[in-house]
């Protein structure tokens, strides 16, 4: 075959240090829009971002030029340093060290958006803690517990 072709979906998630709640209002559809721009520069197209007031999701299209852990770092480092820029209130902001980052099937693209867009509700029953335990068990991703939270 004489060209390279990928269609990779993937839905990355990850949380803020020690799980602190510091997406608010004041900056989170900023946020978001900050993450989709930092995919696109690394064409790594975003379809979905979103999340809550300790963690992110972000559904995207992954470029078959980089690998995941160089699309993590380009995440983690650059909002980071984004939001300290937005006041006094976040200059303690830090991402966990990890992440966790999984295939979704074409034919499931509409049902991680409304995942993603039902962040709100979904965080009114279920802490991040439980829903990145049911993404472990969903994709049978052998972990020990004491690792995965920092």
């Amino acid at each position: 075959m004489s060209q390279s072709l990928s269609k990779v979906y993937v839905h990355i998630t990850f949380s803020t240090k020690n799980r602190v709640a510091l997406i608010d209002s004041n900056i989170k559809t900023s946020l978001f829009e900050y993450l989709g721009g930092i995919c696109k520069g690394i064409e790594c197209n975003p379809i979905k971002i979103g999340g809550h007031r300790d963690h992110v999701h972000i559904l995207c299209l992954l470029s078959r030029k980089i690998p995941q852990m160089k699309l993590l770092e380009e995440l983690k480092k650059k909002s980071s340093k984004w939001v300290k820029t937005k006041g006094k209130e976040y200059s303690d902001f830090y991402w966990q060290n990890g992440y966790g980052i999984f295939s979704v099937n074409p034919t499931e693209i509409d049902l991680v958006v409304k995942y993603i867009n039902n962040q709100e509700e979904h965080h009114k029953k279920v802490a991040f803690q439980d829903e990145f335990r049911a993404f472990l068990k969903k994709y049978k991703v052998e972990y020990d517990e004491k690792f995965v939270w920092d």
